[in-house]
């Protein structure tokens, strides 16, 4: 069954989420993209958890596609991002949630398992690390603090739309391909659907708004102190393309510190964008480490 696009009502916003798989299924697979992307960056796993009989939804998460765009900064808090999901999750009726999550839809799919916000039976992150991790990374990895300077770049008002929207939207596609170390993943076809969603009225200030609501360390978005911050008892998969030019490898590294059950896999050869650059190698971890019986 291909996937179709609804509109799902949620937290007081309405998501455009592509969905597929048994509607009827007690199994919800829930896929959190990132930026600038949009869930068609999800493609080749929606018919993957199709397939293994989960309900798949993968939204356009708040500000973008077709989703509602609150207006004003203070609208994309984390604490709002992480309503969104539950809220999702709420909306979709089911009891075994699978949570994942890529870049930004990672850091709020930890934070969702950091507050505990709902259940979740597994969880699933792709290179984005544990907010405390990240915390630490930035005071004392001199490396990734210039790695994220483009973070303090986007908190500037109506600058970055500028850059992001010239020449059609150009930039998207050197954030896209400029990363990749398989840039045939990336055709025109695929970069022109990530364009047209920035392109869109209002698309860029809300997206860009992730950044400035969180300030300018926007990893470091769990309230927990090292030592306070509750280990993670959910079963979590790392996945991590370890070519990631905004994020070192070793942001990962010290994660079974914060999760109980902790399985991860490194990718070499592959960039920040690894479900789109390693689609084959992405769904055969997906589809093995779900296989597995957890607790």
């Amino acid at each position: 069954m291909d996937p179709t696009s609804e509109f799902v009502a949620a937290n007081g916003l309405s998501f455009e989420v592509e969905t597929a798989g048994d509607p009827h299924s007690d199994r919800l697979a829930l896929l959190l993209h990132g930026f600038p992307e949009h869930a068609f960056s999800w493609r080749h796993q929606l018919p993957l958890f199709a397939r293994l009989g989960y309900r798949v939804w993968a939204p356009n998460q708040r500000g973008y596609g077709k989703s509602s765009k609150p207006k004003g900064v203070a609208s994309y808090r984390i604490d709002e991002l992480v309503a969104d999901v539950a809220g999702l999750i709420d909306a979709s009726g089911k009891r075994r949630v699978t949570l994942v999550g890529h870049d930004w839809g990672g850091l709020a799919a930890w934070e969702v398992a950091l507050r505990q916000a709902r259940p979740l039976e597994r969880l699933v992150i792709l290179n984005v690390p544990h907010p405390v991790r990240f915390r630490e990374e930035l005071a004392s990895n001199r490396t990734q603090r210039r790695r994220s300077l483009y973070a303090t770049f986007f908190q500037l008002p109506w600058l970055p739309e500028w850059l992001f929207r010239r020449n059609g939207a150009a930039a998207i596609a050197q954030a896209f391909r400029g990363m990749a170390i398989d840039k045939s993943r990336f055709p025109d076809d695929v970069i022109a659907v990530f364009q047209q969603n920035v392109l869109q009225p209002g698309a860029l200030t809300a997206m860009l708004n992730w950044y400035r609501a969180n300030g300018r360390h926007f990893g470091a978005l769990s309230r927990q102190t090292p030592a306070a911050a509750p280990v993670i008892e959910t079963p979590t998969l790392l996945i991590w393309g370890e070519e990631d030019t905004a994020l070192g490898k070793e942001t990962s590294f010290g994660t079974e510190r914060h999760v109980k059950d902790l399985t991860v896999r490194y990718l070499p050869r592959v960039s920040h964008w690894v479900q789109q650059e390693a689609p084959e190698v992405v769904n055969e971890i997906l589809e093995s480490w779900l296989a597995e019986p957890r607790g």
